[in-house]
């Protein structure tokens, strides 16, 4: 099970830090990583972090603003959101995969959570 937490309002260029707590299974078998979805738009991908946590990958229209990581012996991954913009209001999901890499396809990944709101807006 995974249950995101830490969405909300934030006004544009602010920050936000979404977690997602897993639970059930030994964390550090899974990649993990996150994906959003806008109104009337298709679950995109964000970011992805490997097994160990030491390999991270970002879309372009969020590297240099979001940092993923995570922490095995909480089963916790977390989504720090720097310089928000209104483009980045949608809800977010924690994902995870029991292959080595995260896919950025959505289909391909393995687990859900239900999804975080996060509303940029002044």
């Amino acid at each position: 099970q995974l249950v995101e937490s830490g969405g909300g309002l934030v006004q544009p260029g602010g920050s936000l830090r979404l977690s997602c707590a897993a639970s059930g299974r030994t964390f550090s078998n899974y990649a993990m990583g996150w994906f959003r979805q806008a109104p009337g738009k298709g679950r995109e991908f964000v970011a992805r972090i490997n097994r160990s946590g030491d390999g991270t990958y970002y879309a372009d229209s969020v590297k240099g603003r979001f940092t993923i990581s995570r922490d095995n012996a909480k089963n916790t991954v977390f989504l720090q959101m720097n310089s928000l913009k209104a483009e980045d209001t949608a809800v977010y999901y924690c994902a995870a995969s029991e292959s080595v890499l995260l896919s950025t396809a959505p289909s391909r990944n393995d687990y859900w959570g239900q999804g975080t709101q996060v509303t940029v807006s002044s």
